[in-house]
This record gives structure tokens, C-alpha cells and sequence, in this order.
């Protein structure tokens, strides 16, 4: 890290520090102006006094109670003004059935028979296949079963209708709401986003009132959901003013349902740009949906109550800009491109994530140790001072990581400290489901709710990585023990066989059905 970026951190966390006090100050306010009131109003104790006291209330008995109906007034305005709490209710991760599943060596069949590739290309799969961290069962669209693949935008809808309306479907029958009682929806698919839109589906599908609030959010990749999330709470939480005093809500007691999904069928690439290979081996069929509630008598039966959201946009430089961009190769074929600087890129995006959400979750002594560190290494040479990343299990019990593919897994395992046991919800979504885009954070809670994991008080972190180039943070505080995670649950039938050892490299064992055939492939082009 040079000066300047070492002087922006400093900058930016000492703000960070600042903001947090003044909140805590302003909404704390209210309650310091009136114990300092009473103190200096107050005449010394005694039983004079207070006989003196009750003497002149009932002689002014209007008086008084125009003032205590003004300090009750006062009293519910402030409460009315305060955000109101914005529960999770409940969430679905969609598992697509035994006919989507394929094994490591039959999906680089399919890759040899679907596109053009060169035996560099097909070599250069199954390395990065072996070591992606993706195990033998994770899902393809049907789309992609066919020889050749069918990219029709007809094939599209089904895959995403399948997999929305199935998480849809799955998240109100366990929750118990009805359709007609969502006020807000919003959908984020980043690569696909057809007309009419993802949000028009779901009005049509289940009938949803007319005056229900829609947000349809796409290109903005894989930490989308967080954005999703981010865009509901305000919207839960958004107040309006009447006559400047006066504030309600806009949507009050109401339902919001945020889906996160990507579509494979559209966006499997067949070049043989290497850059845009790395997605075939990566990213899987999958989609998740979470219901969230802002009405107060859903505490009881909510899971979980959303502390913090917390955005990073890095956009602004070229660097980060350009990492991850859909884009067409020499041949015209369009795929996803990634660059070599990725894992660099995203190291700077949460760094900068972390030095606003610390301030915000972790104890004192942490805060002060990192700030003690920044200084150091600003007065000292770089080199000199190690550089301090707080301890986050100090605040935090459980971690769900977006399961971007292993190098990104093991390089926040490694810069965050955390230990196997944190890590697992990530690695074995990555391992059972592969890279489902915006929805594996939702698997990776589902995965610890179905492991027994989630008690009352604990917290969880969110982090998601996404184009442009994004890191977004969500922090979640349970609400109960989640004892029962239900027979829906992605992982209800094989959480017992779980976790699976995943090697850093796993060779791929070929036999004559799976092994990519030169001839089969000349043949089906």
C-alpha cells in the first residue's frame, strides 16, 4: 500500500469512527436532553419539597397535564421517526432435481461436444475443474444436456422460471404468507434480464396487487443480492413527512420478497478465449428467495433481524472497472471475461468494506488496535509494521463468504484469520452447488441452519464480490435457535454425509462414457 492509499485509509476509518459516534450521540439524544432537564429543574430532595411540589401540580393541574400530553406526543414522534426493524421471516435456496445433476467429467464432455473448443481449451477446463473446489454433483440448466446446446431465449425462461418460481413457491408455503400480502419485490439476475421483466412474472404468476412496489436489478454480478437486500430495507424502512413534522411510513406493515438468481443457459461460452473459460467451470444452475418483513409482530416467529448493510463500489477505477466484463471474443462468441488482477482487486474492495463495517461491529479494543496499526505503518515504513486486519470472530459466530470459486475462498480464510470450521458453509456450497452467483450466500445459511449451527444472539456476516467492482457486507443477528431447518432445506438429505474433505487439486477420472472425444465433438459441430 503506497502513501496515498495508507493516507485514505486513515482518512476514511477515522470518518468511519466519527460518523458511528454521532449517530450514537443523535439517537441518543432525546434521552440525554431530558435526564439533563429533570437534573437541573429538580429541587433538592426532601419531604418539603415534595409535599411543595404535589401542592403546586394540583394547582396547575391543566398546565401539567398539557405538559405531560405534549412530553407523550414528543415521546411517540420520535418513536415514530426512528427506523423501524426489518426481520428475515424465512428464505428457500432452490435444489434442482437429480436430472440436473452432472459429474465433473461428464460436464467437460458436454463442454467438448458443445462448442468448438481446441484441445488446449478442453485441457485447460479440466485444470481448472480439478481445482475449483466444485464436486460431482452440482446442476446444469437441461439447455446444456442437449448436443447441441440449446441458447434459445425460449430455454432461458424455462431455466430461470423453474428456478424462481420454484424458490418462490418453496418460501411462502414455509412461511405461511400469502401472495396478495407482498407490498415490494425485487429480483436481481445479472446477465439475464428479459421483457416482460422478472418482476412482471412473479405480479402475473401470483397475482399480486396492483399497487405492489417493483425493483428489477441486473449486471451488477454477484454480490447483487446484498444490493437487493440493501434497496428493501430501505424501502421497508423509508419514512415520509406531513406538514415538515410529521413523518409515517410509506410502506407500513408489509411484506418484501427479494429473489436472487443467474441464468446459465444464455451465458455458457463456446471460444476458446482462456479469460472467459473459467466461468464454464464455475458457475451452476441455482436461485434463492427471502421473504423480510418490517411488521413488529413478526419478531416472534422471524429468524433473523438485519443490523447492518454495508456497500463498497470501486468503480471509479479503471483497474477495478474492467476485471469482470461481459464482452465477445475474436470470434464473436460472448462470455464472461475475468482478469488476472482479480483476487488483487477484490482484496483492496474489502479492505475498504471492512474499514466501514469494523467501526460498526467489532469490540473497542479491536477498533483501536487497527487504528493504532494504520498510524504506525503511516509514520513508519510499510515494512516495518505489520499490517493489523481485526479479529471479526471476536463480534461475529458464523461467516457466509460468496463461493466465488477456491482462491477466493482461501484468501479470506487466510486475510480474515478464520478457521476451517467458519469456513465450511462456503466450501461446501462451492463443492455441492458450485458458484450459483448472488443465491450462494443463501445456501451457505441454509447450510448452517441445517447443521444445527444458528442460536439465539448469534451473528452472522455476509460478503458477496461482484463486477464493477463491488464488496457488499450484510450482518444478520438470529432471533431464535434455528432447531428445525425443514425438509426443504437444499441440504435436508445429505447435511449427516457432510463435511466432505476437498482437496486442492482433484484428479478427474475419465472412463470411455465421459472422456471428451475429438471426433464426437467434430461430428456434433
Amino acid at each position: 500500500m503506497n502513501r496515498r492509499d495508507l493516507f485514505r485509509a486513515v482518512r476514511q476509518a477515522t470518518l468511519n469512527h466519527a460518523r458511528v459516534l454521532y449517530h450514537r450521540l443523535i439517537a441518543r439524544l432525546p434521552h440525554l436532553l431530558a435526564i439533563t432537564l429533570l437534573v437541573a429543574v429538580a429541587p433538592p430532595p426532601s419531604l418539603a419539597g415534595a409535599r411543595a411540589l404535589w401542592a403546586s401540580a394540583r394547582a396547575n393541574a391543566g398546565l401539567v397535564a398539557a405538559a405531560c400530553a405534549g412530553l407523550a406526543a414528543a415521546a411517540f414522534a420520535y418513536a415514530a421517526s426512528r427506523p423501524h426493524p426489518v426481520y428475515l421471516v424465512d428464505l428457500s435456496a432452490y435444489k434442482p432435481g437429480r436430472a440436473h445433476e452432472a459429474t465433473r467429467a461428464a460436464s467437460i464432455r458436454h463442454f467438448a461436444l458443445a462448442g468448438r473448443f481446441t484441445d488446449e481449451s478442453i485441457a485447460f477446463q479440466t485444470r481448472m475443474l480439478e481445482r475449483a473446489g466444485v464436486g460431482e454433483a452440482t446442476h446444469f440448466p437441461a439447455s446444456l444436456f442437449s448436443v447441441p446446446v440449446d441458447m434459445s431465449l425460449r430455454a432461458a425462461k424455462e431455466e430461470s422460471e423453474a428456478v424462481v418460481f420454484g424458490a418462490v413457491d418453496d418460501v411462502l408455503a414455509r412461511s405461511g404468507v400469502h401472495a396478495g400480502d407482498l407490498g415490494v419485490v425485487i429480483v436481481n439476475s445479472s446477465l439475464f434480464s428479459p421483457t416482460p421483466s422478472f418482476t412482471s412474472m412473479l405480479v402475473n404468476r401470483y397475482g399480486l396487487r396492483h399497487d405492489v412496489v417493483t425493483h428489477n436489478l441486473s449486471g451488477m454480478g454477484c454480490s447483487a443480492g446484498i444490493i437487493a437486500i440493501d434497496l428493501a430495507k430501505h424501502l421497508l424502512q423509508k419514512l415520509k413527512y406531513r406538514l415538515s413534522v410529521w413523518c409515517v411510513q410509506v410502506h407500513p406493515d408489509t411484506y418484501a420478497l427479494v429473489v436472487s438468481t443467474e441464468n446459465i443457459t444464455l451465458n455458457a461460452y463456446l471460444g476458446n478465449h482462456r479469460p472467459m473459460l473459467v466461468t464454464n467451470t464455475l458457475f451452476r444452475m441455482g436461485g434463492a428467495a427471502v421473504l423480510l418483513s418490517n411488521r413488529r409482530s413478526d419478531r416472534r416467529r422471524a429468524k433473523y433481524q438485519l443490523v447492518h448493510a454495508v456497500r463498497t463500489h470501486r468503480g471509479a477505477s479503471d483497474r477495478s472497472y474492467t476485471c469482470v466484463t461481459q464482452e465477445e471474443d475474436a470470434e464473436g462468441h460472448v462470455g464472461v471475461s475475468l482478469s488476472k488482477e482479480l483476487m488483487s482487486v477484490a482484496g483492496e474492495a474489502l479492505r475498504t468494506n471492512i474499514t466501514t463495517l469494523g467501526p460498526l461491529v467489532l469490540p473497542l479494543s479491536e477498533q483501536l488496535r487497527f487504528l493504532a496499526a494504520v498510524l504506525l505503518r503511516r509514520i513508519l515504513r510499510a515494512d516495518v509494521v505489520k499490517p493489523f486486519v481485526p479479529d471479526f470472530k471476536l463480534a461475529l459466530e458464523h461467516f457466509c463468504i460468496h463461493a466465488g470459486g477456491r482462491g477466493v475462498l482461501d484468501e479470506l480464510e487466510r486475510s480474515l484469520g478464520l478457521s476451517a470450521w467458519h469456513m465450511e458453509p462456503s466450501r461446501m456450497t462451492l463443492h455441492r452447488f458450485g458458484n450459483t452467483s448472488s443465491s450462494s450466500l443463501w445456501y451457505e445459511l441454509a447450510y448452517c441452519e441445517a447443521k444445527g449451527r444458528i442460536k439465539k444472539g448469534d451473528r452472522v456476516w455476509q460478503i458477496a464480490f461482484g463486477s464493477g467492482f463491488k464488496c457488499n457486507s450484510a450482518v444478520w443477528k438470529a432471533l431464535r435457535t434455528v432447531e428445525d431447518a425443514g425438509e426443504t432445506n437444499p441440504w435436508a438429505d445429505e447435511i449427516d454425509q457432510l463435511p466432505v474433505h476437498v482437496p486442492k487439486v482433484s484428479p478427474i477420472a475419465f472412463d470411455q462414457e465421459t472422456s471428451p472425444n475429438k471426433d464426437e465433438q467434430h461430428a456434433a459441430a
